[in-house]
């Protein structure tokens, strides 16, 4: 049987998670040039990709819907 956390536990968790992110270290590490740029593209792609995913499937939907018009409304208009 598992009980929900309490608060005291809540709290000492996020001391701790606050403790150990206030007292990392450096990692003293190097990133490339070619490594460097290929994150960034990477990231640059990843978000392009997302924008023109919402484009695709939100943009162009709503577009062709809000375009057609009732065949009973096509005739009033050339009358």
């Amino acid at each position: 049987m598992s009980f929900p956390p309490s608060r005291d536990s809540k709290r000492g968790f996020a001391l701790v998670l606050l403790f150990a992110t206030l007292n990392a270290a450096p990692a003293l590490a190097y990133v490339g040039p070619g490594a460097g740029l290929t994150a960034i593209g990477t990231m640059i792609a990843v978000i392009a990709v997302v924008i023109l995913a919402l484009v695709g499937f939100v943009w162009y939907p709503l577009k062709r819907l809000l375009r057609k018009k009732p065949a009973s409304e096509e005739g009033q208009e050339s009358q």
